[in-house]
């Protein structure tokens, strides 16, 4: 799999998935939103880890460091 997600995104991804769940979890929401939170939150967790995002993939977005289509 060919890493483009890197850079001060991976930390962000890690960051706002955190937030996204803690938020899904504590704040009372409808059973819906918090579904689409937790969602949220566990993709951005998972992309961020294997470093890979399919959505910026298909934009053609790459932020990891080094040449593009490298592998991690």
């Amino acid at each position: 799999m060919m890493c483009n997600v890197g850079g001060i995104e991976r930390p962000i991804r890690i960051a706002v998935g955190i937030l996204l769940i803690g938020i899904g979890t504590l704040a009372g929401l409808s059973t819906v939103g918090m579904g689409i939170t937790l969602a949220a939150g566990a993709i951005l967790l998972l992309t961020a880890a294997i470093g890979f995002c399919p959505l910026t993939a298909l934009l053609g977005i790459n932020t990891c460091a080094g040449k593009p289509g490298t592998k991690k």
